[in-house]
């Protein structure tokens, strides 16, 4: 899952660094300054994320982990290198992303216990 998170940051911040269009479309591409933060902060981001869903991936059957891991943590770290948020909105766009992976993992093992019971 490293190698997820290593993938999602380094595509961002690839993205953020060139663009093939005109730059009146999309995301703005990153600002001068200070880009490590950002990146450090999504890197942790993506690894909590990551580590969750393994290790809810140990437990039950889990579909789609990296990607679950990986688009938020990419939507995330590229939103974050155009727009450079405060530091309570970056706070609220991690808090979400790991939401996501919370989420996941909630309805798998929720759905393995039902499945486990009988219950349906």
């Amino acid at each position: 899952m490293v190698v997820v998170t290593v993938l999602a940051v380094g595509v961002a911040w690839v993205s953020a660094s060139h663009r093939l269009g005109p730059d009146e479309y999309g995301i703005p591409l990153a600002v001068e300054g200070q880009t490590w933060p950002y990146v450090g902060v999504w890197a942790a981001v993506g690894l909590t994320g990551a580590a969750m869903l393994r290790a809810a991936a140990a437990r039950v059957p889990l579909a789609g982990p990296e990607v679950i891991a990986m688009a938020p943590t990419f939507m995330g770290a590229r939103l974050s290198l155009g727009w450079r948020p405060e530091p309570p909105m970056l706070g609220a766009m991690a808090a979400a992303a790991l939401a996501v992976a919370v989420i996941w993992c909630a309805i798998a093992l929720r759905s393995n216990l039902r499945g486990r019971d009988g219950v349906r």
